[in-house]
Protein backbone atom coordinates (compact mmCIF):
# COMPACT_ATOMS: atom_id res chain seq x y z
CA UNK A 1 0.00 0.00 0.00
CA UNK A 2 1.31 3.49 -0.89
CA UNK A 3 1.16 6.07 1.83
CA UNK A 4 1.24 9.82 1.38
CA UNK A 5 4.39 11.49 2.71
CA UNK A 6 4.17 13.47 5.96
CA UNK A 7 3.90 17.07 4.75
CA UNK A 8 3.32 18.81 8.10
CA UNK A 9 6.74 20.52 8.23
CA UNK A 10 7.40 20.79 4.50
CA UNK A 11 8.80 23.94 2.88
CA UNK A 12 6.90 24.89 -0.29
CA UNK A 13 8.56 26.60 -3.25
CA UNK A 14 6.48 28.60 -5.72
CA UNK A 15 7.02 27.65 -9.35
CA UNK A 16 9.04 30.07 -11.47
CA UNK A 17 6.28 29.61 -14.06
CA UNK A 18 3.68 31.24 -11.78
CA UNK A 19 2.57 34.55 -13.24
CA UNK A 20 2.75 36.49 -9.98
CA UNK A 21 -0.75 37.85 -10.53
CA UNK A 22 -2.42 35.35 -8.24
CA UNK A 23 -4.06 33.30 -10.98
CA UNK A 24 -1.48 30.60 -11.75
CA UNK A 25 0.34 29.76 -8.53
CA UNK A 26 1.79 26.31 -8.19
CA UNK A 27 4.00 25.24 -5.29
CA UNK A 28 6.19 22.17 -5.04
CA UNK A 29 7.65 20.64 -1.88
CA UNK A 30 11.19 19.31 -1.92
CA UNK A 31 12.87 16.76 0.29
CA UNK A 32 10.63 13.78 -0.44
CA UNK A 33 12.69 11.37 -2.55
CA UNK A 34 10.68 9.59 -5.21
CA UNK A 35 7.73 11.99 -5.00
CA UNK A 36 6.73 15.53 -5.93
CA UNK A 37 4.05 17.03 -3.67
CA UNK A 38 2.23 19.87 -5.47
CA UNK A 39 -0.42 22.34 -4.31
CA UNK A 40 -2.21 25.52 -5.38
CA UNK A 41 -0.60 28.36 -3.41
CA UNK A 42 -3.89 30.27 -3.41
CA UNK A 43 -5.37 27.43 -1.34
CA UNK A 44 -2.60 26.36 1.08
CA UNK A 45 -5.10 24.38 3.16
CA UNK A 46 -6.57 22.75 0.05
CA UNK A 47 -5.71 19.43 -1.54
CA UNK A 48 -2.16 18.32 -2.27
CA UNK A 49 -1.35 16.14 -5.25
CA UNK A 50 1.59 13.77 -4.85
CA UNK A 51 3.20 12.65 -8.10
CA UNK A 52 5.84 10.00 -8.56
CA UNK A 53 9.27 11.36 -9.48
CA UNK A 54 9.27 9.88 -12.99
CA UNK A 55 5.84 11.20 -14.07
CA UNK A 56 6.72 14.61 -12.57
CA UNK A 57 10.01 14.73 -14.50
CA UNK A 58 8.14 13.85 -17.70
CA UNK A 59 5.61 16.62 -17.04
CA UNK A 60 8.37 19.18 -16.43
CA UNK A 61 10.19 18.16 -19.61
CA UNK A 62 6.97 18.61 -21.57
CA UNK A 63 6.19 22.05 -20.12
CA UNK A 64 9.72 23.29 -20.74
CA UNK A 65 9.42 22.58 -24.48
Amino acid sequence: MNRAPDLTAVVWRKSSYSDGGGTNCLEVAHGHPGTAPVRDSKRPDGPILVFGASPWASFLAYVKK
